[in-house]
């Protein structure tokens, strides 16, 4: 039995070195059309920014160590040309020798991958991208000796674009990012990425958003709104598109935007060929539906999942949440499943809860906040995406709430998780604990809440806004046309307050407004907390103007 597989680095050696280990005795044939059939891309843009300083530490694994411990057969500078399903063989040349031959195969793994997507911009200032070794090579090279006040744009605000963003800007070099969305790293929610923007703007990041390049002309890129940059070097990190031409020309099933379409074990619609990596389409959890979702860590997991299915003991893959993460100069930025605007796009009920807690306890030196956003399906409870933005501690939570929604728990569960505490670490009710918390309230219906994009219509629409904090922080900077009534004085003073109008009560981010809404609750008015306080309607505000 042979199986060949097309393409390496996570899906395809994933496939192959698991498939090694449970069959011993299969021909395994492993083509790269590169030179590097097994190397680190996540590290990238960390060897470009001189974090990681040996080039060699990216290269995980080569031809000869892979014959070595695997006895795999692996071609590099080999690409896959044609496939022949009728007669179950590909067609191969050897870019080194020009050689073209033909290998036969029982099963065919396609682990093409992606590609950035083309701009086509041409011009008079050089052009990267930051894809393979030879990218960071050519970058590396460019910024050995940058003269003083380098000046670069990047196209792309996404996880890559900022990676890129702020291993320039630990070169010294003065960087300029051009975003088409409305803000940087589109994934997230406007109100969660607005700290994001102003952390490049401190380290003097200019940002450009709703803007996208036109041309490069005379040494300038020109966007479309006909304004121009100067730069000495341009990176583009627009995104990626799957490699699926292959898979195409060869008849098997393609989703919508273009993913090659797979079974639960990644087989496709050709019964002898799987498909991995970030060419593959995945089955998304929020909504079971087919998406592109270029992640190393389901590449793997999916290269895994296609072996255990050649060597004849399927497991069905998991569906995929879309978990990501990314350091932007000090800051942590996490998310999983969909956000509040892609749900809105689809017109699907959904419930956001807001909350800026503290990564420990209060009390232990260096607490540092975080912003913290859950997405819930109202009707039943189903954690539908998070969001997570500060420093220390922003990981764990993601991967917690993470972890709950692949194992089916509702948002009020996660009251109830038991999870690790001690001061230097986080705090007897975690953050986690306190969504959980949030969510429970407003299903058994002892709490309601209102949107910081919702308030100026309820406020147009008659509603009373109070906020509750003190004297100095409602000085410092408060919700126009909000009324002042410290929490602590509420109960003295609730005569102060319509009872033919529906209160909605604020803090800072949202604990003591909770408390707030209680006690007015109690004296028989309705009432509501604005989600997240001050803090989150400042932010929404701020990147919506």
């Amino acid at each position: 039995m042979r199986t060949v597989i097309i393409g390496g680095v996570a899906g395809g050696m994933s496939a192959a070195t698991r498939l090694r280990r449970l069959a011993e005795s299969m021909d395994i044939v492993v083509v790269e059309r590169g030179p590097y059939v097994s190397f680190a891309n996540c590290g990238l843009p960390y060897y470009m920014g001189g974090v990681i300083t040996d080039r060699d530490a990216l290269l995980v694994q080569t031809p000869a160590s892979l014959r070595t411990r695997f006895n795999l057969d692996v071609r590099v500078n080999t690409e896959a040309t044609a496939i022949d399903r009728a007669n179950q063989s590909v067609r191969l040349v050897d870019h080194e020798t020009g050689r073209e031959y033909t290998e036969r195969y029982d099963h065919l793994v396609l682990a093409t991958g992606a590609e950035p997507r083309a701009l086509g911009l041409a011009g008079d200032i050089p052009i990267h991208g930051l894809h393979t070794i030879a990218d960071a090579d050519a970058l590396v090279t460019r910024l050995g000796c940058p003269a003083a006040g380098a000046r670069a744009v990047v196209i792309g605000a996404g996880f890559i674009g900022l990676e890129v963003v702020e291993n320039l800007v630990h070169r010294g070099v003065e960087v300029t990012v051009v975003e088409y969305a409305s803000h940087v790293l589109p994934p997230l929610d406007a109100e969660m990425a607005y700290p994001v923007q102003q952390r490049l703007a401190k380290h003097g990041v200019t940002v450009r958003t709703n803007a996208s390049v036109a041309s490069i002309d005379g040494g300038t890129v020109v966007l479309r709104d006909g304004t121009t940059l100067t730069a000495d070097f341009i990176v583009e990190a627009a995104g990626v598109r799957p490699r699926t031409e292959l898979a195409a020309a060869a008849g098997l099933d393609l989703d919508a935007r273009g993913g090659i379409l797979v079974d639960e074990v990644q087989r496709t619609s050709d019964p002898r060929i799987f498909a991995v990596g970030d060419a593959a389409s995945k089955f998304g959890l929020v909504d079971d539906g087919p998406a592109l979702i270029p992640l190393a860590g389901l590449a793997n997991r999916h290269g895994r999942t296609a072996a255990d299915a050649i060597a004849g003991q399927p497991a069905p893959a998991r569906p995929a949440l879309g978990t990501g993460i990314i350091g932007v100069l000090g800051l942590t930025v996490a998310a999983v499943g969909w956000s509040e605007e892609r749900l809105r796009a689809a017109g699907r009920a959904h419930r956001a809860i807001h909350t800026h807690p503290l990564n420990h306890a209060g009390y232990y030196p260096g607490a540092e906040s975080m912003a913290l956003k859950l997405l819930v399906d109202p009707d039943t409870d189903r954690i539908l995406g998070a969001q997570a933005v500060g420093g220390a501690g922003v990981d764990k939570r993601i991967d917690v709430i993470a972890t709950a929604m692949t194992a089916g728990l509702r948002a009020s569960d996660l009251a109830d998780l038991e999870l690790a505490y001690a001061p230097p670490y986080g705090s007897a009710k975690d953050a986690v604990n306190m969504l959980g918390y949030i969510a429970r309230n407003i299903a058994e219906g002892s709490a309601a809440t209102t949107q910081w994009h919702e308030l100026a219509d309820a406020v147009a629409a008659g509603a009373f806004l109070v906020d509750v904090r003190s004297p100095a922080e409602f000085a410092a900077g408060a919700i126009p046309g909000a009324v002042n009534l410290p929490v602590d004085e509420l109960r003295a003073r609730l005569g102060e307050l319509p009872s033919d109008r529906t209160i909605i009560v604020h803090c800072q981010v949202g604990v003591r407004a909770h408390t707030a809404a209680r006690i007015v609750a109690a004296s028989g008015r309705a009432v509501s907390n604005l989600d997240g306080g001050y803090l989150t309607w400042r932010a929404g505000t701020a990147a919506s103007s």
